[in-house]
């Protein structure tokens, strides 16, 4: 005898459907199973904010210092009224008025003349127009005038100058002394400065140098003017 089959029965035609609808099923509770986090009670207890207590600021005790107010003034002295007598006189300044009248002549002022100051210029010996005149070194150019004044300027201290000196001061070998000096505007020697070994002979050269004449000044566009001179002095001590 043949069984009978229902076609309504037939379980396996809707396997695939089941299958899906499993499967779906699973991955939802797999996905909600990783992503479910639990929390600590305690760390997510933010306890209980209390407003009604106060909070209570601490104020340090600090001692006032009273200082004592300063003394008063001392009162002031009554002013003297000195009274004057009806009958003494008193003189009165009478103040008299600058204003003119159109009547008054103007006098006219005189020109004042304003005295030239001349400047004491300084012009030094090397590039001078007119170079002083020595005392027998009138004649020849510029540079023979300068040429005579040296050497007569020298043959002077050769002849003027104590050379014993150094001998005496316990000095040997050879000296040398440095001297500076101007001839003015009038063709005089003033500001002699020296510089030597010893003072003794600076002395000597500065006594030296004051001795020598008047000259003829130099000059400069035709004025007179000061002219600096170096003048070094050499010589051999005798032993």
């Amino acid at each position: 005898m043949e069984p009978k089959k229902n076609s309504k029965a037939n379980v396996g035609r809707n396997s695939s459907l089941y299958f899906a609808v499993g499967l779906a099923l699973m991955l939802f509770l797999t996905n909600y199973a990783i992503n479910y986090k639990t929390y600590d009670k305690e760390s997510i207890d933010i306890g209980k904010l209390d407003m009604e207590e106060e909070l209570e600021e601490e104020i340090p005790i600090t001692e006032q210092i009273q200082t004592p107010p300063p003394p008063p003034p001392p009162p002031a002295a009554p002013e003297v009224i000195e009274v004057v007598e009806d009958e003494e006189e008193v003189e009165e300044t009478v103040i008299e008025s600058t204003e003119t009248s159109q009547e008054e002549e103007i006098v006219e002022v005189e020109e004042v003349e304003v005295e030239e100051v001349e400047e004491d210029i300084e012009v030094p010996f090397a590039v001078i127009e007119n170079v002083p005149v020595f005392p027998g070194c009138e004649k020849g150019t510029n540079e023979q005038k300068k040429a005579c004044m040296n050497e007569k300027i020298n043959k002077f201290i050769a002849r003027k100058f104590n050379t014993d000196l150094a001998g005496d001061l316990g000095l040997s070998g050879v000296q040398k002394i440095s001297v500076f000096f101007k001839i003015d505007k009038t063709g005089k020697i003033v500001d002699v400065r020296s510089r030597a070994p010893h003072p003794k002979l600076e002395e000597e050269a500065r006594r030296v140098v004051g001795m020598l004449p008047q000259m003829e000044p130099g000059k400069q566009r035709g004025k007179a003017v000061r002219v600096p001179y170096y003048l070094p002095i050499k010589f051999q001590v005798q032993d």
